[in-house]
């Protein structure tokens, strides 16, 4: 095994190079400028679409829980407060190795780290579905599916760092807004499989679980064939080079070198004030987003007598939306505020105020069709801040952190927001009614405008910073 020194001439071996298999790739001879020239767009094509359909498929296998509940609770398999703890525990692993994971895959290749951990979320489904103790035991069934949450939490990272480094700061907005639409497409993609499953099998639950999980499996092996870790992996020039546009934050690798992770932790996001804010503010975006989403369909029977089918088709209406709004945001952050995150994210937050507040203020009696555009606004809206906390996260950190830092965000959005939707907000609806449910959605809004605000002013610093550099280069 190579334990090669670093390129900066620093003593110590390079962990990066020389400790695993998985470890990020040394970079490659550089290239001909005229290869350059041909593979460098077919490659950031390649990687970007390795990515989209790759995360896409982590979402078929996530938590079916919620597809074959019915049955299951018709069966007697399970109860609903068993439901709840086996989503939650699925939850919860992923909001934690969505950062623990994240500081892995920032020393690792993003090639073999996405699809490894699509395969083995693939197989903690298959064990699921034709392991008997397992479904046959509550705690069990808790365990596998934590286990599983855990492995979803590498689909994430490695995502955000083919991002970093095959697209610059100018137009990142964009293209990331364009990729975070792979988890609705996996949404939506995940009721067909599990359907088809159900009709092949003549409706045995099992088959929601392994029937998707064979397409993963399929999805994984695309995706080891399709990403490609970093340009200088393959023998091409930084991105910052390549479209002359340098990054907001510089980054120094040798730290993965001499510095521990705990160190890098502490020091590029523990005690980077908009890192911390970022994450808190992700609390309440989350809490928004599952809020309104997860009760959509209760609140509009309960309060407005509508259909349990009409309810769904309103869930339904919301994830749509979110494929608008995320571009939309990505777009505008890039084209109209010219990279400021912040500006992006707070005139989105707005917008969920406002369609919030209308959404609640409604009378009994406002046609469905009003209801629905309300919904529709809200999930636009929210959209567009989900994808962008973690978008800044990325812009503001040194490269060799940003899947850290991103995954710091992450893990507070669904630790503490996800958790809060589901069990606090029913708390909040059930004891105390649907006026103070939604005054309390109303003011989380407000929090996150605040939060989000705060950050705006080292944001323009980098921004600023980032527009100097790229002067003097020209």
């Amino acid at each position: 095994m190579s334990t090669t020194a670093p390129a900066s001439g620093h003593p110590h071996t390079d962990h990066r190079r020389s400790t695993s298999w998985l470890a990020a790739p040394p970079p490659a001879p550089r290239l001909p400028q005229d290869e350059i020239t041909a593979r460098y767009p077919r490659l950031r094509f390649q990687v970007f679409m390795g990515i989209f359909i790759g995360y896409a498929g982590f979402y078929l296998i996530r938590n079916n829980i919620p597809l074959i509940a019915k049955i299951l609770l018709d069966e007697g398999h399970i109860d609903k407060a068993g439901i709840g703890l086996i989503a939650n525990s699925a939850l919860i692993a992923y909001g934690l190795a969505k950062f623990f994971m994240a500081m892995v895959s920032d020393r690792s290749n993003a090639r073999y780290f996405l699809p490894i951990g699509l395969a083995l979320s693939a197989l903690a489904n298959l064990v699921v579905a034709f392991v008997p103790a397992v479904s046959g035991s509550l705690a069990m069934f808790a365990i596998v599916m934590f286990v599983n949450g855990w492995f979803q939490g590498m689909g994430w990272p490695p995502c955000g760092r083919v991002l970093v480094h095959w697209f610059s700061t100018s137009e990142r907005g964009w293209k990331t807004s364009i990729w975070n639409c792979a988890h609705n497409v996996g949404g939506m993609a995940v009721g067909a499989a599990a359907a088809a499953g159900l009709a092949i099998t003549g409706g045995a639950w099992q088959a929601a679980f392994w029937f998707p999980a064979l397409i993963a499996l399929g999805v994984a092996a695309l995706g080891l064939w399709l990403v490609r870790d970093t340009p200088a992996s393959v023998g091409l020039p930084p991105i910052e080079e390549y479209r002359d546009d340098p990054d907001k934050v510089d980054s120094d690798t040798t730290e993965l070198e001499t510095l521990s992770t705990w160190e890098l932790v502490r020091k590029h996001i523990l005690t980077n004030r908009a890192m911390v804010l970022l994450a808190f503010a992700n609390v309440f975006v989350y809490t928004l987003r599952y809020g309104v989403l997860t009760w959509a369909p209760t609140y509009l029977s309960e309060v407005h007598h509508v259909s349990v089918t009409k309810g769904i088709a309103g869930f339904s209406l919301f994830e749509l939306a979110g494929i608008f709004g995320t571009l939309a945001c990505g777009w505008i952050s890039d084209r109209i505020f010219r990279g400021n995150r912040s500006r992006t994210g707070v005139t989105f937050m707005a917008g969920v105020a406002a369609f919030v507040v209308l959404y609640w203020l409604a009378p009994v009696g406002t046609p469905y069709w009003v209801l629905m555009v309300y919904l529709f606004f809200i999930g636009a809206f929210i959209y567009g801040p989900v994808m962008l906390i973690g978008l800044q996260a990325l812009d503001m950190s040194a490269k060799h952190v940003a899947g850290t830092a991103a995954g710091f965000t992450g893990l507070f959005g669904y630790v503490l927001g996800a958790t809060m939707a589901s069990s606090g907000v029913g708390f909040v609806a059930q004891h105390y009614g649907w006026g103070p449910t939604f005054a309390m959605l109303t003011a989380f809004a407000v929090v996150a405008i605040v939060l989000i605000a705060l950050v705006g002013p080292e944001e323009k610093k980098l921004i600023e910073e980032h527009r100097r550099r790229t002067d003097e280069r020209h």
